[in-house]
């Protein structure tokens, strides 16, 4: 008979069922994960030989566990998994508030319940998906939300005194016992509101106005934060940091590799913008070294992180920019250029918190520059360094390029031209497909016409060329004459991505 069938404590008992603590059900459920091979934090990147193992310890070890790290870790998605190490179903005393287990009832009324009709009391199944509570701490979350208080009108109800214990509304924590409860940003519970978990993690009772009740709750508890030194809201304090039994830390994609696969998973792109924009590797990388430059970037607080959220809005919009182009050009389908990078500036400012330098360039000027960092970065992977030849006094590849803009030739790449004119644009410039051809020389033609203009924005930023942004686009022009010719409207508008230029 499965055990889900049985509807009555009788039939429990003669299950020969045996009730086990949610951390040995979590340990148990591991050991044999481990033993299959099972990947339970399917979806987690960049873990397998840091954070993963550290939670498996943790949870091996039967402790409390609080995940530290920066915004944008995955350390609420790693807590919604714990799920998956839980049983399929629990039985519980059905009417009871406390998830209450039938051979080891907690509450006053399991108990009188129980006490009342014996074998016959009624048992319900318990699907793992609802054994898990999370709570985001905030400044307004109060003792009586966590822990409970005295409910005037259940002691009304009932006409009971408040001396009773049957008048107490249960909060959140107890009636999550036997399942998972995670609090996101611990710091930001007020003190009072940590002070007073201290007995549940260590001495399994609660105290509620006056009320001191003996409850052996039954909880693995998941805690997340930022580190302290970045919050400004609060901290942890210390007795309760040091009764969470393990602290592990998170950390951001360590290869432009990993932070890909996080970026293609979690992002959501439309159907019609699958099937219809083709976007190249080359983008992809270019908008995780973005992320990657933004957290090394003298601009951006290093103590407030820059989320993996920033790559992957980055890349939805970097779609859609091309998306937008096409249906205004009324073609059926189009590719990504390197300029529609400028269409996800949107996805950047709202996602790095500026140091004081960083407030005086201004959020939209330090997203030219991380562009245009990212660009200069990638761009070696590609083609010969600019700086490189310049030391090494070697051939230069680009010397045709630089010529042909010298004669005052400019080239406008507009953000909403066809592919055609994209195409004749980029054509026009002299020995620009010749570089492109000699150094890529696999690259279909569509992939061809990327790196063209990808040439051009990278010689800009070694400061071959003036990049100026236009209403509508981007200009190229030779960098001398700019120079000598630019009037103060036309400097504010050189988004050149060194740093040199804005000093």
């Amino acid at each position: 008979m499965e055990l889900t069938s049985i509807k009555t404590l009788g039939e429990l008992k003669k299950s020969g069922y045996k009730p086990i603590s949610i951390k040995d059900e979590l340990r148990k459920n591991l050991i044999i994960a481990l033993k299959k091979k099972q990947n339970l934090f399917d979806g987690i990147l960049g873990y397998e030989e840091t954070v993963i193992p550290d939670i498996q310890t943790a949870i091996l070890s039967r402790h409390n566990i609080i995940l530290l790290g920066l915004r944008g870790q995955a350390k609420t998605k790693i807590a919604r998994l714990l799920i998956n190490l839980l049983d399929e179903y629990i039985p519980a005393i059905d009417g009871a508030e406390l998830n209450d287990d039938p051979l080891n009832p907690l509450s006053r009324i399991a108990i009188d319940l129980i006490s009342e009709q014996g074998d016959e009391t009624k048992i319900k199944w318990i699907h793992r998906s609802e054994r898990y509570t999370e709570k985001l701490a905030t400044p307004d979350v109060s003792i009586a939300d966590l822990i409970g208080d005295v409910d005037p009108i259940k002691a009304a109800t009932l006409k009971l005194p408040y001396s009773d214990e049957r008048v107490i509304h249960f909060g959140l924590i107890p009636r999550s016992h036997r399942s998972i409860f995670v609090i996101n940003e611990l710091p930001d519970l007020q003190a009072r509101i940590q002070v007073a978990l201290f007995n549940i993690l260590q001495e399994n009772d609660i105290q509620i106005r006056g009320f001191k009740v003996r409850l052996p709750l039954d909880i693995q508890f998941v805690f997340t934060a930022n580190p302290e030194d970045y919050t400004n809201r609060g901290s942890i304090v210390t007795p309760l940091k040091d009764r969470i039994g393990s602290q592990i830390l998170t950390h951001y994609p360590k290869t432009i590799e990993v932070s890909k696969e996080i970026t293609k998973q979690e992002s959501e792109l439309a159907f019609e913008q699958i099937e219809k924009i083709k976007s190249s590797e080359l983008l992809d990388n270019l908008i995780e070294q973005i992320a990657f430059e933004a957290r090394q970037s003298e601009y951006v607080d290093s103590k407030s992180g820059v989320s993996a959220r920033l790559t992957i809005s980055a890349k939805e919009n970097l779609i859609s920019t091309a998306e937008r182009r096409m249906l205004l050009n009324d073609d059926p389908c189009t590719f990504t250029r390197i300029s529609d990078l400028y269409g996800i500036i949107t996805s950047i400012t709202g996602k790095i918190e500026l140091v004081y330098e960083g407030e005086q360039e201004g959020p939209s000027k330090v997203a030219f520059i991380l562009i245009g960092k990212a660009i200069k970065t990638i761009f070696q992977n590609y083609f010969p360094s600019p700086e490189k030849l310049k030391k090494n006094q070697g051939v230069n590849p680009y010397q045709s390029i630089t010529n042909w803009f010298s004669k005052g030739h400019s080239v406008d790449i507009l953000n909403s031209i066809s592919d055609k004119e994209y195409e004749n644009a980029l054509m026009s410039v002299a020995g620009l497909k010749e570089v492109v051809k000699k150094y890529q020389p696999k690259a279909d033609e569509k992939t061809q016409l990327l790196f063209m203009e990808f040439v051009l924005h990278g010689l800009a930023e070694h400061s071959m060329l003036s990049k100026l942004k236009l209403e509508s686009g981007i200009q190229f022009k030779d960098m001398i004459s700019s120079m000598f010719s630019m009037n103060d409207e036309e400097d504010d508008q050189n988004i050149t991505g060194t740093d040199d230029f804005y000093r």
